[in-house]
């Protein structure tokens, strides 16, 4: 199950342009320059609650055991049979050995969950300690199988707090992106607010093929987060963790107010000669307003004088 493409979380149709907000570093560089964008690891996000449901235990203990023994079961045989094929192994008993590994990993943990159960720690009857345990199991499993990396964008271009946040303070730069229709599937749109419970009843449709219960486990995993983020407007495009190839296209970037010149000028000149033309812009206030404005950024301005040879100066007066 591991393999299978998260589904969108939303019917919704993305915005024609998504917004990613950077300061200028090496790594925002590299990105523009070699079209690349890099799939972060949710453990490495800045809300520790992100991406991080609780399976709520709706289903008798019987009902969780055999919903934890698939999912082990799923994510073992996936896992081995990309480690045999990664080495050209295709024996005979292959198959026989991924099923037996996989049966003998969930004996192993419904024995150490079942010990677990009677201990007085977690009080109250056995069965309901053993039903939480097992729940706890079908969450660790759950997240185990959603081991992906997510690339976040914005809807707007123009939020202040955006820029304050993750545009170093106005120095840095927007990069608007278009979503071609071969990834959209690939897109979720952030939901805020709500529970992250995700019923275990859910997970056991999802396991079964259910795809309208894939869509809601993959927006309670992928896809939510607590209200007080809602002036992100995020929406995620889910791929392998690390760098890559950008499967969107690059359409503009953005300048904070207060970019410096030659970082403007740098960026200009190292998208210049790009297959695809890329529009330029530059963020400003509006009169008695807190609202921020996107202006057409005319680069010819701040190109005269670029690059400068400071001992220039310095020779001009030699001979006086």
């Amino acid at each position: 199950m591991q393999h299978n493409e998260p589904r969108p979380s939303s019917v919704a149709k993305h915005p024609a342009r998504l917004y990613k907000y950077r300061a200028v570093t090496t790594l925002t560089i590299e990105s523009v320059v070699n079209d690349v964008i890099f799939f972060a690891d949710p453990r490495s996000f800045n809300d520790p609650l992100d991406t991080k449901p609780v399976v709520d235990s709706d289903l008798n203990t019987h009902e969780l055991k055999e919903l934890l023994s698939k999912l082990v079961i799923s994510r073992s045989a996936g896992a081995m049979k990309a480690a045999a094929l990664s080495i050209g192994y295709r024996g005979p008993r292959t198959l026989e050995h991924i099923g037996q590994r996989g049966l003998s990993q969930v004996k192993r943990l419904l024995e150490k969950i079942a010990y677990h159960a009677t201990d007085p720690e977690y009080g109250g009857m056995e069965e309901d300690a053993h039903r939480r345990l097992l729940a706890r199991a079908i969450q660790d499993e759950l997240l185990a199988q959603y081991d992906r990396g997510i690339f976040s964008m914005a809807e707007r271009s123009d939020c202040p707090l955006m820029w304050s946040h993750y545009g170093d303070e106005h120095r840095g730069v927007c990069l608007g992106f278009s979503v071609p229709d071969s990834v959209a599937a690939r897109l979720h749109r952030v939901e805020y607010g709500g529970s992250r419970l995700v019923a275990a009843s859910r997970v056991a449709e999802m396991a079964s093929g259910d795809d309208r219960a894939r869509r809601d486990v993959d927006a309670a995993v992928l896809a939510r987060k607590a209200r007080d983020w809602r002036y992100e407007r995020e929406w995620r495009l889910v791929g392998d963790k690390g760098l890559a190839d950008s499967p969107l296209e690059l359409e503009d970037v953005t300048f904070g107010m207060r970019a410096a010149p030659s970082v403007r000028h740098a960026i200009v000149k190292a998208l210049e000669g790009r297959e695809k033309n890329i529009q330029f812009f530059e963020m400003c206030e509006q009169p008695a307003s807190f609202k921020l404005k996107r202006r057409v950024f005319n680069g010819g301005e701040i190109s005269v004088g670029y690059p400068r040879r400071a001992l220039s100066a310095l020779e001009g007066f030699e001979d006086v």
